[in-house]
């Protein structure tokens, strides 16, 4: 008992420690409630990993050392059970690596790994995986690396373990580096398996090395890998990017040779290459393709088309578009901002209020960022009681409109000397800010 007493207290430590650096909850003071109350009935109502990660990703508290030590208090019998019952384990403790590094308390993160065994946990190698992943997804691969140059000999790192380096050095970007750990993969005998295969296929276009991509994708072929529709609609896109059409085209070819069947995702990667070099007849011919093969395309299929359209300048024949697209598929937020701002930019107001009425007509909530276009498009037409109306239902919705849209109808309200309307919606923003609906 007197080794659990010691791990006890090193819990207590950790987790004072762990709390009053923030992580976990956010900034809100939390006053109608006790905070250690809360947080043990959060804690014990939590009998996974990573469902207390969600509930503390979302929860208004502030947790503070003092919190922490009451927390501890309440939880000294509980505390003794979830050791016994193993609640404990490589998840929590994965959590609370992913929370530090997030938080860039890359020193803690790491301490987190290391006290593990205090815990009664032993440190494994998915556990060695979750540290060098956090690292890496929080900008810090250089940490990473050194941290596996010094621990892999503890471990045998798998396939995961050299793609979250690989992932974390192509992000950088840094491809020698990159290229370096791959060597190091293969020449310890470590099989590449499909996502690491993507992520060097990903890496490397991004970078704009297609061609050192295609020959990663032929080297995965004769080991006897198959290439998955993300890796073509890679390829697929690269050339498009690079108005590479013909590469483009040739590739989506070849993975139907292979046998390999396009999903939604590669067909969009097309339709984007011929919309980059204008060809929009062939993107609709896609698309047709796409329905002949039992695949319906997206919103995201049509925004890529309107966004082209627009971006051309080329406004009657994206509102044709438009019109054909709400007769089949249903239009996202994306595709009511681009065609309300579209409207707005040409000072077409009663075309963004029409599109406006039919998204209402749909029962859709528009975005924050569809909102502001059109609150920005009716101030830059003067018509400011509109306006009002629209970022007062904004605010209704639990919507926080931006610092930008609220100073343009500001500065309208007090030129018009309508400072009672702006008081008005100036309370209305001090409830939401107090009680926010959405964060």
């Amino acid at each position: 008992m007197g080794g659990f007493s010691h791990t006890c207290s090193e819990a207590r430590k950790v987790f004072t420690r762990m709390l009053s650096s923030g992580v976990g909850g956010n900034d809100l003071a939390v006053e109608a409630f006790d905070p250690a109350k809360r947080l043990c009935k959060l804690i014990i109502s939590c009998r996974h990993a990573s469902g207390l990660e969600i509930e503390l990703d979302h929860c208004d508290l502030r947790v503070t050392p003092d919190v922490a030590e009451r927390v501890l208090e309440r939880l000294d019998n509980a505390g003794m059970l979830a050791y016994r019952e193993g609640v404990v384990n490589v998840e929590t403790f994965g959590i609370i690596m992913r929370k530090y590094a997030r938080a860039q308390k890359v020193d803690e993160a790491v301490y987190t790994f290391n006290v593990m065994e205090k815990y009664g946990v032993v440190p494994n190698l998915a556990a060695f995986n979750s540290l060098l992943g956090a690292l890496c997804k929080s900008k810090n691969v250089r940490k990473a690396q050194e941290i596996f140059d010094k621990m892999n000999g503890r471990f045998s790192p798998d396939a995961k373990t050299y793609s979250i380096l690989l992932e974390g050095w192509g992000r950088a970007p840094n491809l020698p580096k990159m290229r370096e750990v791959y060597s190091e993969m293969l020449d310890a005998g470590c099989q590449p398996d499909i996502v690491t295969y993507g992520i060097m296929v990903d890496s490397l276009c991004k970078t704009g090395r297609v061609e050192e991509a295609v020959l990663v994708v032929q080297d995965m072929s004769t080991r006897g890998c198959q290439p998955t529709t993300f890796i073509y609609s890679v390829l697929v896109h690269t050339y498009g990017v690079e108005y590479r059409i013909e590469d483009a085209v040739a590739t989506f070819l070849d993975m139907e040779k292979d046998g390999i069947v396009p999903d939604v995702v590669v067909y969009n990667a097309l339709v984007t290459a011929f919309c980059r070099v204008k060809k929009f007849e062939n993107a609709f011919r896609v698309m047709d393709d796409m329905e002949g093969h039992g695949i319906t395309p997206n919103s995201r299929t049509w925004n890529i088309i309107l966004n082209k359209l627009i971006s051309l300048g080329k406004d009657d024949e994206a509102y044709r578009v438009f019109r054909r697209m709400i007769k089949r598929c249903q239009p996202d937020s994306d595709t009511y901002t681009m065609m309300i701002k579209m409207f707005c930019d040409n000072d077409r107001v009663e075309m963004a209020l029409k599109v406006w009425k039919y998204m209402r007509l749909k029962q859709f909530l528009p975005s924050m960022h569809t909102f502001s276009v059109l609150i920005n498009g009716l101030c830059d037409k003067g018509e400011v009681s509109q306006a009002c109306v629209l970022l007062e239902d904004m605010i209704e919705k639990g919507i926080r409109p931006p610092g930008s849209t609220f100073g343009k109808l500001r500065q309208l309200l007090l030129k018009e000397g309508r400072k009672d309307v702006l008081d008005f919606l100036v309370d209305k923003m001090k409830i939401l800010i107090q009680e926010p609906l959405f964060d």
